[in-house]
């Protein structure tokens, strides 16, 4: 059995020698076919497919002798199941969980506090992708071993969602966090309106994944951080999060980031608060844990590729001394490698760079502390089966 990281970490040391692994996104339903992680039915077989988010894995299904139960097509003896009841909305949700789980909803659609007005028709798929980018956020927390509790279970500690448009008074929704409530202007699953957002608040990137990976950086600030033997670290890396916000933001719109901003943060937005340094640079490690894990599900390497690239030594990060140094160090100069292959794939068809971001070697600092704190928190990742 081995924990996330440990998995990742033998990834990037060992050759891919092509078969299908553990958490490689990749998976295979009973009848040899490949599926993958939103697929509800086997396009080759007709089975149909539901995935596990404690196991991480997408799984063929035969129905069990309770009605809308189902058994484990390549495990039957292990428990019975239960399809989100966000199968038959628009949200199109593949998740499972256990039959004698109270409730209609799988833990990823159990946060949900206020849905899209689906009366409006265009909702309809504006709230399948997002559902489907935030499922994706949801699976990758778990994988990581972090609490992912709603807040109808916990009100105080809990985590929930409010997808949200323009209110009876003409109001338009603000993306963003608080106390556990991430709320999303349900328009930002429209290609159009957020390419022009994009565009107007001149950031590089900005997608429905990103948005979610970013706040939820908030949510586990609260819960990671504050009032913990981490804050002091935090606070020498990221700044003093007790600095006014508002004065904070008021001057980041009024006079935009410094200008060596390149040399120590992830983003230009990043430099406008410790909280937003800490939210931007959470969501760049989650990019990169699923990009690399991906990629290596799909054979992808830029290890024999001859890329100019200087590999960051051991004092670059913010434990030098950690015994995960070395597996972290391989992973982050992996990822590097890897962004900037992709980056020329992206060119060679006209798009704009896969990955146009630049890690100096203070995020590269900033980024082993979030490892550091995801690890202690729980970072065990659900154990997942070894790759036989």
């Amino acid at each position: 059995m081995f924990q996330f990281f440990e998995q990742l970490s033998s990834r990037i040391a060992a050759p891919f020698i092509g078969e299908t692994r553990r958490n490689s996104k990749v998976w295979s339903c009973r009848c040899g076919q490949s599926v993958f992680f939103p697929n509800t039915r086997c396009l080759a077989c007709e089975a149909a497919l539901g995935y596990l988010p404690q196991q991480s894995r997408v799984v063929a299904l035969e129905p069990a002798g309770e009605p809308g139960t189902w058994r484990l097509s390549d495990e039957p003896g292990i428990g019975l199941y239960r399809r989100c009841a966000n199968l038959q909305t628009p949200a199109a949700c593949n998740w499972l969980f256990p039959a004698h789980d109270l409730g209609e909803f799988c833990v990823a659609c159990s946060l949900n506090r206020t849905i899209p007005d689906l009366a409006d028709v265009e909702n309809h798929e504006r709230w399948r992708k997002v559902e489907t980018a935030k499922r994706r956020m949801v699976a990758q927390l778990i994988s990581l071993g972090l609490k992912v509790i709603p807040k109808s279970v916990d009100e105080e500690r809990g985590l929930a969602f409010d997808f949200i448009g323009v209110d009876i008074e003409g109001r338009k929704p603000t993306t963003g966090h608080a106390n556990g409530l991430i709320t999303l202007d349900i328009k930002e699953a429209d290609d159009a309106h957020r390419e022009a957002v994009r565009v107007q608040m001149r950031e590089p990137y900005r997608t429905l994944l990103g948005h979610f990976r970013h706040e939820v950086g908030h949510y586990y600030w609260d819960q990671l951080i504050a009032n913990t033997h981490w804050e002091e670290g935090f606070r020498g890396l990221f700044g003093d999060e007790r600095a006014s916000y508002a004065e904070a933001l008021d001057r980041h719109y009024e006079q935009g980031a410094p200008a060596d901003w390149q040399t120590h943060s992830v983003s230009a937005y990043a430099t406008m608060h410790p909280w937003e340094d800490w939210a931007e640079t959470w969501a760049h490690y989650l990019h990169m844990m699923d990009a690399v894990d991906t990629a290596l599900g799909f054979g992808m390497s830029a290890r024999e590729m001859e890329l100019d690239y200087q590999p960051f030594p051991l004092d670059t990060l913010y434990d030098p001394q950690h015994p995960s140094g070395p597996a972290f160090l391989s992973f982050v100069n992996a990822w590097i490698e890897l962004a900037g292959m992709l980056n020329e794939l992206s060119r060679s068809m006209g798009q704009p760079d896969f990955y146009p971001f630049v890690l100096p070697p203070a995020v590269i600092a900033k980024l082993h502390f979030i490892h550091l704190v995801i690890q202690e928190a729980g970072g065990k990742a659900d154990e997942v089966l070894q790759a036989a």
